[in-house]
């Protein structure tokens, strides 16, 4: 196999541009310029949630709270903006990434300093802030004609060909690669979550970044509760319900281990594209919603059985190579 496939972004952007070459085959149109262009701005959103999912996963936790929080800081900003529509945009989206983080934080400190496990901590706030949102909304949705026009138009704004929502995604992808490749807290989360006691040998403080990585999170999610509102012109409880699992499920296809350290921007960003394709073409080439699952867990299956065998696979390399390392050892001291 020519090395370019070996590696896992490129094997998977050549086999997402396949697909779109044979759902075109049945579907007139499809990977037309215009059409595809759609697909990446209905994918925007999960893109940015799988690139919160990436963060936490690297440290070795996992956050199935991401949709909840969307859910509840999506609400929170839809309704004081239909109560009070003279607060600028502006602060609603700062006041969304600040509750997002707030939630985010709140995670990350029963994990750091409770040393509480990050699925059992997940799962129990993912609860608490559905109920939340619908405490906070009694239950009602929040509808198109109670939004401002601003509040709903700014994300839906053509430019330069693409939404501005698009932008925006395409924005956080540059600012994750920047902050988990070129600064000391990226750096920080791949060597907590690929060997924590090598990290703290090292003076990095594995629970200070897993609970930075929750921040971060939180604050990802938050941001995506105001684009998911005004995306979708509606505000209920159950929104983005589910969406915690196609984020990890977008991770794990992209190659981000589960058994954190390991994964890129581009695998997480292509795994949500992979997810964005086939939730979009399925329903046009006239598969059922109940096959999609099917199809979708399938994938899911075997992106993971593909990860762990490969972490495998090196993990025996090292283990050859250091047996020829004492060999060689051997045959010196004889």
């Amino acid at each position: 196999m020519p090395r370019i496939l070996k590696k896992r972004e490129t094997l998977l952007a050549i086999i997402i541009a396949v697909m779109i070459a044979g759902f075109a085959t049945r579907a007139a149109g499809f990977a037309e310029p215009a059409n595809l262009a759609n697909i990446f701005n209905d994918t925007s959103i999960l893109i940015i949630l799988a690139l919160a999912q990436m963060t936490v996963i690297l440290t070795k936790s996992i956050d199935l709270s991401v949709a909840a929080n969307l859910a509840l800081t999506g609400m929170a900003v839809a309704m004081l903006n239909a109560a009070y529509p003279d607060v600028p945009l502006a602060a609603l989206i700062v006041m969304a990434i600040l509750m997002g983080a707030v939630l985010g934080a709140i995670n990350g400190y029963l994990v750091w300093a409770l040393e509480i496990p990050p699925i059992v901590v997940t799962l129990g706030t993912l609860t608490i802030y559905r109920g939340m949102a619908f405490v906070l909304s009694g239950g009602a949705w929040v509808n198109a004609h109670q939004f401002t026009p601003i509040f709903l138009n700014v994300p839906r704004t053509p430019l330069l060909g693409l939404p501005v929502l698009a932008w925006i995604g395409i924005a956080i992808m540059l600012m994750m690669y920047l902050v988990l490749r070129h600064t000391q807290f990226g750096r920080s989360a791949y060597a907590s979550g690929g060997n924590p006691v090598a990290a703290i040998y090292a003076g990095i403080d594995v629970g200070w970044t897993r609970f930075l990585a929750f921040v971060l999170s939180g604050a990802l999610a938050g941001l995506s509760g105001y684009l998911w509102v005004s995306r979708y012109a509606v505000a209920y409880v159950d929104i983005a319900n589910g969406f915690e699992l196609d984020s990890v499920a977008a991770c794990v296809i992209g190659g981000i281990s589960i058994a954190g350290g390991v994964g890129s921007v581009a695998g997480a960003v292509l795994g949500a594209l992979f997810l964005g394709v086939i939730k979009n073409a399925l329903p046009v080439i006239g598969i059922s919603p109940f096959t999609q699952m099917a199809i979708s867990g399938t994938v899911i299956i075997l992106a993971v059985v593909f990860n762990a065998r490969r972490e495998r696979n090196r993990g025996r390399i090292i283990l050859r190579d250091q047996a020829a390392k004492d060999t060689a050892s051997e045959g010196a001291i004889a």
